[in-house]
């Protein structure tokens, strides 16, 4: 399970999963000192770290590298969510209190979200029926 990303690892990871291509750290660097100032070579080292947990991959170019997310945000999220919902000691518990905090809209995604797992799960065949049409298979 992954940590939860840090406030400034979180920020890059935002961009890198928005932009949905390979970034170089000057233009996360662009785009973050339009909401901050922040240095050069501190969001390179938050960049590498996050190579480093597994976060990024990274192929050089020229001198410098161009970095790609490994997962998509809603794989993180659902991470962080399945973790949250393994720490319960109550489970169901979990999860009722968990949905009273959703609103409607989540609840709605909720929804849509169970009916495509349901569309996509492949329903078991019934057991062949015996002879005395019971289910249970002559041996």
């Amino acid at each position: 399970m992954p940590r939860p990303l840090g406030e400034l690892e979180d920020a890059v990871m935002t961009r890198v999963w928005q932009w949905n291509r390979p970034v170089t750290v000057r233009e996360v660097l662009e785009d973050l000192q339009q909401e901050r100032s922040i240095a050069y070579t501190t969001v390179m080292t938050v960049m590498d770290n996050l190579h480093q947990k597994g976060w990024v991959r990274r192929e050089v170019e020229g001198r410098a590298y161009r970095y790609t997310a490994v997962s998509t945000r809603a794989a993180y999220a659902a991470a962080l969510m399945n973790e949250g919902w393994a720490q319960s000691d109550n489970p169901a518990a979990a999860l009722v209190a968990f949905f009273g905090m959703m609103s409607q809209d989540q609840r709605e995604a909720l929804n849509d979200a169970i009916r495509i797992v349901q569309r996509d799960t492949p329903i078991a065949a019934p057991p062949e029926e015996g002879a005395d049409g019971t289910g249970a298979q002559e041996r």
